[in-house]
Protein backbone atom coordinates (compact mmCIF):
# COMPACT_ATOMS: atom_id res chain seq x y z
CA UNK A 1 0.00 0.00 0.00
CA UNK A 2 2.79 2.34 0.78
CA UNK A 3 4.80 1.60 -2.30
CA UNK A 4 1.50 2.39 -4.40
CA UNK A 5 1.20 5.82 -2.39
CA UNK A 6 4.83 6.61 -3.27
CA UNK A 7 4.36 5.34 -7.30
CA UNK A 8 1.24 7.51 -7.38
CA UNK A 9 3.25 10.75 -6.08
CA UNK A 10 5.97 10.13 -8.24
CA UNK A 11 3.61 10.35 -11.49
CA UNK A 12 2.27 13.24 -12.69
CA UNK A 13 -1.10 14.24 -12.36
CA UNK A 14 -3.61 13.48 -15.53
CA UNK A 15 -4.32 17.08 -16.21
CA UNK A 16 -0.78 18.10 -15.98
CA UNK A 17 -0.21 15.01 -18.80
CA UNK A 18 -2.85 16.16 -20.56
CA UNK A 19 -1.72 19.96 -20.88
CA UNK A 20 2.21 19.12 -21.62
CA UNK A 21 0.45 17.04 -24.44
CA UNK A 22 -1.81 19.22 -25.77
CA UNK A 23 1.40 22.15 -25.64
CA UNK A 24 3.45 19.31 -27.54
CA UNK A 25 0.77 18.44 -30.57
CA UNK A 26 -0.03 22.08 -31.61
CA UNK A 27 -1.69 24.79 -28.78
CA UNK A 28 -3.54 25.85 -31.38
CA UNK A 29 -5.33 22.42 -33.23
CA UNK A 30 -5.21 21.01 -29.47
CA UNK A 31 -7.04 23.79 -28.11
CA UNK A 32 -10.06 24.01 -31.17
CA UNK A 33 -10.21 20.08 -30.60
CA UNK A 34 -10.66 20.31 -26.51
CA UNK A 35 -13.07 23.09 -27.53
CA UNK A 36 -15.10 20.82 -29.67
CA UNK A 37 -14.80 17.80 -27.03
CA UNK A 38 -16.11 20.20 -24.58
CA UNK A 39 -19.01 21.04 -26.83
CA UNK A 40 -19.51 17.66 -27.87
CA UNK A 41 -19.87 16.75 -23.75
CA UNK A 42 -22.79 19.93 -23.28
CA UNK A 43 -24.19 18.25 -26.63
CA UNK A 44 -24.58 15.28 -25.22
CA UNK A 45 -25.91 16.06 -21.97
CA UNK A 46 -28.44 18.66 -23.90
CA UNK A 47 -30.16 15.92 -26.43
CA UNK A 48 -30.32 13.54 -23.56
CA UNK A 49 -32.55 16.20 -21.69
CA UNK A 50 -34.75 16.27 -25.02
CA UNK A 51 -35.10 12.63 -25.60
CA UNK A 52 -38.98 13.06 -25.34
CA UNK A 53 -38.46 16.35 -27.52
CA UNK A 54 -40.22 16.86 -30.85
CA UNK A 55 -38.34 14.60 -33.64
CA UNK A 56 -36.50 17.93 -35.18
CA UNK A 57 -35.59 19.14 -32.21
CA UNK A 58 -33.86 15.91 -31.29
CA UNK A 59 -32.19 15.80 -34.57
CA UNK A 60 -30.87 19.33 -34.84
CA UNK A 61 -28.86 18.41 -31.61
CA UNK A 62 -27.54 15.09 -33.10
CA UNK A 63 -26.97 16.40 -36.28
CA UNK A 64 -24.98 19.37 -34.13
CA UNK A 65 -22.37 16.63 -32.14
CA UNK A 66 -21.99 14.91 -35.27
CA UNK A 67 -20.83 17.65 -37.25
CA UNK A 68 -18.46 19.04 -34.20
CA UNK A 69 -17.20 15.38 -33.97
CA UNK A 70 -16.26 15.03 -37.62
CA UNK A 71 -14.80 19.04 -37.44
CA UNK A 72 -12.30 17.72 -34.70
CA UNK A 73 -11.54 14.98 -36.74
CA UNK A 74 -10.61 17.08 -40.07
CA UNK A 75 -8.93 19.53 -37.74
CA UNK A 76 -6.47 16.67 -36.39
CA UNK A 77 -5.69 15.66 -39.97
CA UNK A 78 -5.00 19.18 -41.09
CA UNK A 79 -2.48 19.63 -37.84
CA UNK A 80 -0.88 16.55 -38.75
CA UNK A 81 -0.55 17.25 -42.04
CA UNK A 82 1.05 20.95 -41.33
CA UNK A 83 3.55 19.29 -38.83
CA UNK A 84 4.65 16.65 -41.65
CA UNK A 85 5.12 19.90 -44.06
CA UNK A 86 7.20 21.43 -41.04
CA UNK A 87 9.01 18.38 -40.36
CA UNK A 88 10.32 17.32 -43.37
CA UNK A 89 11.55 21.31 -43.68
CA UNK A 90 13.60 20.94 -40.88
CA UNK A 91 14.83 17.62 -41.73
CA UNK A 92 15.84 18.91 -45.20
CA UNK A 93 17.66 21.63 -43.45
CA UNK A 94 19.41 19.71 -41.54
CA UNK A 95 20.47 16.97 -43.94
CA UNK A 96 21.56 13.70 -42.29
CA UNK A 97 18.93 13.04 -39.30
CA UNK A 98 18.81 10.58 -36.09
CA UNK A 99 16.46 7.63 -36.73
CA UNK A 100 15.40 8.99 -33.04
CA UNK A 101 14.51 12.65 -33.73
CA UNK A 102 12.79 11.23 -36.78
CA UNK A 103 10.87 9.36 -34.96
CA UNK A 104 10.03 12.02 -32.06
CA UNK A 105 8.60 14.53 -35.03
CA UNK A 106 6.20 11.71 -36.22
CA UNK A 107 5.38 11.10 -32.58
CA UNK A 108 4.25 15.04 -32.57
CA UNK A 109 2.13 14.77 -35.40
CA UNK A 110 0.00 12.17 -34.50
CA UNK A 111 -0.84 13.57 -30.98
CA UNK A 112 -3.61 15.98 -32.97
CA UNK A 113 -5.33 13.25 -35.19
CA UNK A 114 -5.21 11.09 -32.50
CA UNK A 115 -7.40 13.55 -29.97
CA UNK A 116 -9.11 14.57 -32.95
CA UNK A 117 -9.97 10.98 -33.60
CA UNK A 118 -10.95 10.42 -30.24
CA UNK A 119 -13.04 12.88 -29.98
CA UNK A 120 -14.76 11.80 -33.63
CA UNK A 121 -15.56 8.48 -31.21
CA UNK A 122 -17.16 9.81 -28.44
CA UNK A 123 -19.25 11.97 -30.61
CA UNK A 124 -20.43 9.43 -33.04
CA UNK A 125 -21.11 6.86 -30.19
CA UNK A 126 -23.01 9.15 -28.20
CA UNK A 127 -24.96 10.02 -31.53
CA UNK A 128 -25.45 6.31 -31.31
CA UNK A 129 -26.68 5.43 -28.07
CA UNK A 130 -28.97 8.29 -28.24
CA UNK A 131 -30.54 7.54 -31.37
CA UNK A 132 -30.99 4.03 -29.42
CA UNK A 133 -32.33 5.22 -26.49
CA UNK A 134 -34.31 8.01 -27.68
CA UNK A 135 -36.32 4.50 -30.39
CA UNK A 136 -36.70 2.15 -27.59
CA UNK A 137 -38.13 5.10 -25.72
CA UNK A 138 -40.77 5.86 -28.89
CA UNK A 139 -41.35 1.98 -28.92
CA UNK A 140 -42.73 1.91 -25.13
CA UNK A 141 -44.80 5.04 -25.94
CA UNK A 142 -46.17 3.83 -29.17
CA UNK A 143 -46.43 0.47 -27.27
CA UNK A 144 -48.88 1.81 -24.98
CA UNK A 145 -51.28 3.81 -27.00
Amino acid sequence: MIALSIFMLKQRGFFDQLFARINEGGPLAMSLILISFLLILFLIVRAAMKLKSPTHVFHKALTLINQLALLALVIGLFAQFIGLIQIFDAFEALGDISPALFAGGLKVTLLAPLFGGFTFLVGRMASFILNWIRNVELDKVSSIN
